[in-house]
């Protein structure tokens, strides 16, 4: 119950966070003018939407894997902030005039272009690859949702440095503050797996 309790009230905590976010305020803390295409903030944008389908797609599919309550609980959880978020961000792009993608490679906008291979399907860290994503598809029970938790792990950890790097580099506030609510609720998210993983005789794979 604990665990529950932690998992609802991270996720709880993110969506409250996005939902004082609106598209009145999306150029705040700007200087009055709009993000340019190859700018911090139009490139986090672009990216963390990408980097948050997967996360988006991995929940749902585990739900259909498991009866487990907590896993599908924290899926949910996360499905629905995520799935929140990427709306938001879109939503600023589309605002601001932005094309939704670019001919750059991703993290670009993060002076680190080159980090990410985009092998098998993995545009960026923390990303799972296409071969990950159909194994997660293909198992049930106590092996999906071990699967699940390290594949969504990993996936907090890229998306974390991201976010980081948004509250760095990005210029509107208001995008950077819903950076660092990234940053903290996926931080404690990514404490709440470990328990889970224990709990199921496994951990985290890095």
């Amino acid at each position: 119950m604990r665990q529950a309790a932690l998992i609802a009230g991270a996720a709880a905590t993110a969506l409250v966070a996005a939902g004082a976010i609106t598209y009145a305020v999306a150029g705040d803390d700007g200087g009055g003018t709009t993000p340019s295409a190859e700018s911090a903030d139009a490139g986090f944008a672009r990216d963390m939407a990408v980097h948050h389908q997967q996360a988006v797609e991995m929940s749902y599919i585990v739900r259909d894997r498991t009866k487990d309550e907590e896993v599908r609980r924290l899926a949910y959880d996360i499905a629905q902030t995520q799935a929140n978020q990427r709306g938001m961000m879109l939503g600023w792009l589309d605002l601001w005039g932005l094309p939704k993608v670019s001919s750059e490679p991703p993290m670009t906008w993060m002076g680190m272009g080159d980090m990410a291979s985009g092998k098998d399907g993995a545009l960026m860290p923390g990303m799972a690859t296409n071969a990950e994503m159909k194994k997660l598809g293909e198992l049930s029970g106590k092996q999906a949702e071990v699967f699940y938790l390290q594949l969504m792990t990993d996936h907090h950890k890229g998306g974390i440095h991201m976010a980081e790097g948004c509250v760095e580099k990005c210029r509107v506030g208001v995008e950077k503050r819903l950076a660092q609510g990234m940053v903290d609720a996926q931080q404690s998210e990514i404490g709440l797996m470990a328990d889970l993983l224990k709990a199921r005789g496994a951990a985290p794979r890095s």
